[in-house]
């Protein structure tokens, strides 16, 4: 009877391990399609976007009272000094928080440049992979740090992270959306993801943070990314054995920085998010003098310009389906828009007026983001060679340049100018450069002078392949069109206007081509 009833369960066993298995193979089976995996890869890299910039914003309602504790519990063992002192003791804490919030940008944006190579090299799965890792690392390192020097390394080590995923997700969005109308839209999710990071971020920690303890939110989020990792182990499987013979090899990213067009993009990603930057830290001490804000109206700041963020880029995505010969438009009128409700900022008198230019704000950086970040990957096909790890790189970068500047730059600028100012010069600067974006209205007309194989081929062909795209080249340059399926080839058996002669198997190949 035992026998009998281990037997049974021998054989359940045995059937519950085949549908596990089957079912294991279907699940594989629908990872592989194309379409499916698309899709799943854009999860990845929204999560991976999203993690960043919760982390990114998530320590501002943390770290500042954590550290304040920090130091008012070290004062305790001794007597304090005169006012002076304790004036140049909160003079020396602010500088410390805005290098701390300084340091993830400063890191990232040195680190960039070498980045982008290394994704144009390796590819774009690798490097998400190495970047997520870091980025857990530092998450727990935030979690348990218990000192100022803790503190920072955990920032600048978020910097390096972001240098590896930021750019290889968006790199690798448009490496896997080549029609422009879906890049477009994914972009467009991926900079949804960014905005609720950023926007989210703030009362998410602070909530935690005042219920939970320090760790708790860092612990949420360091668990998110370890989730993220491992579904980018399983579905993009970075490790496996691959080659990248025949992958076209970008330029230098110094070539793409000298890049006209490039670099007039590049200056409207900066300029656009100086506002945002500059604001960030300055608006809350600003608000509690202005308008006796209490601390939950601060924490709530930014959170409804998130619906205006999320407006601008699906109104976007719409008109530059319909209309993408107006992309330069799009991120002129963003620009201006941003200019205009940055004057506004220091007018409001309470917090249901600052929502307005804030949103203002917001909505003019979606218009900006989500019309110049298709662009960069058309140029890079039409101008160069289709990999967009640098490119993208140079993207972060001018990111980057903003938001290493504002935790410094933007207090001493209130303190020595004052606040009216900061904000009049930022709306000012926006609406000055809005018109420079007019050189970008003959980018959609382009079209590539070369393929991307035949920028592996100046110095010549090696092979039948590299001989057929030559001439290729030839007949694009003589005017035929690319879209015939016949190549040109004389009685004895040679490409017209090449001197390589072919064997008969060549021949036949290339005739049936």
């Amino acid at each position: 009877m035992a026998t009998e009833e281990s037997g049974g369960l021998a054989q359940t066993a045995a059937v519950k391990l085949s549908e596990m298995g089957e079912k294991t193979k279907q699940l594989g089976t629908a990872i592989q399609n194309p379409e499916r995996q698309r899709r799943i890869i854009l999860v990845i890299v929204c999560v991976a976007l999203l993690l960043d910039n919760m982390l990114y914003m998530v320590i501002v309602p943390i770290v500042p009272d954590y550290l304040a504790r920090l130091e008012s519990e070290s004062e305790q063992a001794h007597v304090t000094g005169n006012s002076s002192i304790n004036s140049t003791q909160n003079e020396n804490f602010d500088l410390q928080i805005g290098v701390l919030f300084a340091s993830k940008a400063i890191l990232q944006l040195l680190v960039n440049p070498l980045t982008g190579t290394f994704i144009d090299r390796v590819g774009y799965d690798i490097p998400l992979l190495i970047g997520l890792s870091i980025m857990f690392v530092s998450t727990c390192i935030f979690a348990f740090a218990e000192n100022y020097a803790t503190l920072f390394v955990a920032r600048s080590l978020q910097g390096l992270g972001s240098a590896f995923a930021d750019t290889s997700g968006i790199a690798m969005i448009a490496d896997k959306y080549t029609e422009e109308p879906e890049r477009s839209r994914a972009l467009g999710i991926a900079l949804a993801f960014i905005s609720f990071g950023s926007l989210a971020a703030p009362p998410f920690g602070g909530v935690l943070y005042e219920f939970a303890g320090k760790r708790v939110p860092f612990i949420v989020l360091a668990c998110i990314c370890l989730a993220d990792g491992i579904l980018c182990l399983t579905v993009l499987k970075p490790f496996s054995s691959r080659t990248r013979e025949n992958m076209p090899v970008g330029p230098p990213i110094y070539k793409l920085m000298i890049d006209p067009y490039i670099a007039v993009v590049a200056g409207a990603l900066t300029t656009c998010n100086i506002p945002l930057a500059f604001l960030e830290p300055t608006i809350a001490n600003w608000m509690e003098g202005t308008m006796d804000s209490s601390q939950w109206e601060i924490g709530l700041t930014w959170l409804p310009a998130f619906f205006p963020h999320i407006l601008g880029v699906y109104i976007t995505v719409k008109l530059a389906a319909q209309y993408p010969h107006l992309q330069w438009f799009y991120g002129a009128l963003g620009m201006v828009i941003i200019g205009a409700s940055s004057c506004i900022v220091p007018a409001c008198k309470n917090f249901e007026q600052l929502i307005i230019p804030l949103c203002g704000i917001c909505f003019g950086i979606a218009l900006v983001d989500t019309a110049l970040l298709p662009t960069l990957a058309f140029l890079v096909d039409v101008r160069h060679v289709s990999v967009y790890g640098s490119v993208y790189a140079i993207a972060d970068i001018s990111y980057c340049v903003a938001y290493a500047l504002g935790p410094i730059v933007a207090g001493k600028i209130v303190h020595d100018l004052g606040f009216v100012q900061l904000n009049l010069g930022m709306g000012l600067a926006n609406v000055l450069y809005a018109p420079a974006l007019i050189f970008l209205r003959n980018v959609c007309y382009m079209k590539p002078s070369h393929s991307e194989r035949n920028m592996l081929l100046e110095e010549g062909a090696t092979g039948l392949y590299d001989t057929i795209k030559m001439e290729e080249r030839q007949r694009k340059k003589h005017g035929y069109s690319s879209a015939g399926n016949c190549v040109p080839i004389d009685e004895n058996g040679t490409f017209a206007g090449q001197s390589k002669s072919f064997s008969e198997e060549e021949t036949s190949e290339l005739e049936y081509i």
